[in-house]
């Protein structure tokens, strides 16, 4: 697996700044899976997205990342433990949660480490939810720019992990007893600035720029500004949700 503490320590404040919320209707259907849990570990947590919906129905939540960048970055939530640690191997204790959740992250784990952790961890009856969202549709002309100027470039350089994502996560065995889930979509609001810091945030744009340089993400900046009209106008921007949750065998 790649090294994710050294790729996510970079842009860590533009993460935290650029990366959307996920919706309230998600965190509704998380709390029926452990109703009655009073803790949750938010594993991967980058910034702390997921906590912040997380905290709203868990007393407590306790968020790892492996990257020390982006926990020192991290949002400011109440009733959240914010720590550094990779998702293989903590020091929690056995049957510590309720849920362990894993959003937009699942992809850069060592399964064969990682499933044995959730088993550990989670209490009796304990569930696992990870989500993940992909592109964003804002307008046919904003979204066809985004795929010539931006994604067909930096095709070569997304890591192979990301592939498991972008595929929904069908190559991955998941050692768990799947459930059904609703369909779910996330949305943003944006400005012209708040969608080029996202799309900045890519790790395949960053690995883009350090091979070939910013010119190519120059171009597309002024071509996407051209069709976004006035920067400070606000666009929705919406992507589906890949939602897998389950009970462990």
């Amino acid at each position: 697996m790649a090294d994710t503490s050294k790729l996510f320590n970079d842009k860590s404040d533009l993460y935290a700044q650029a990366r959307p919320q996920y919706p309230a209707e998600l965190f509704t259907f998380i709390k029926t899976l452990a109703p009655n849990a009073d803790s949750a570990w938010d594993c991967a947590t980058g910034n702390g997205q997921a906590a912040v919906g997380l905290s709203k129905i868990f007393d407590h939540v306790y968020a790892t990342d492996i990257s020390d960048e982006q926990i020192a970055n991290h949002l400011d939530v109440e009733s959240v433990t914010f720590s550094v640690s990779p998702a293989e191997h903590t020091k929690f204790d056995d049957n510590m949660f309720g849920l362990v959740s894993v959003a937009q992250a699942l992809h850069w784990f060592d399964f064969g480490k990682f499933w044995p952790e959730v088993q550990r961890v989670l209490k009796p009856g304990g569930a696992l939810i990870t989500y993940a969202y992909l592109w964003f549709s804002v307008t046919p002309e904003i979204d066809a720019l985004v795929e010539s100027e931006v994604k067909s470039v930096i095709s070569p350089y997304w890591a192979p992990n990301n592939q498991l994502a972008i595929d929904g996560y069908k190559d991955v065995t998941f050692p768990f007893k799947k459930l059904n889930v609703p369909n779910f979509d996330i949305k943003v609001e944006w400005n012209f600035d708040q969608m080029i810091n996202y799309l900045h945030t890519w790790s395949a744009t960053r690995r883009c720029m350090d091979a070939q340089g910013p010119a190519f993400f120059e171009q597309a900046r002024k071509k996407l500004k051209q069709a976004w009209g006035n920067p400070k106008d606000i666009k929705i921007a919406t992507s589906p949700l890949i939602v897998i949750a389950g009970y462990p065998n």
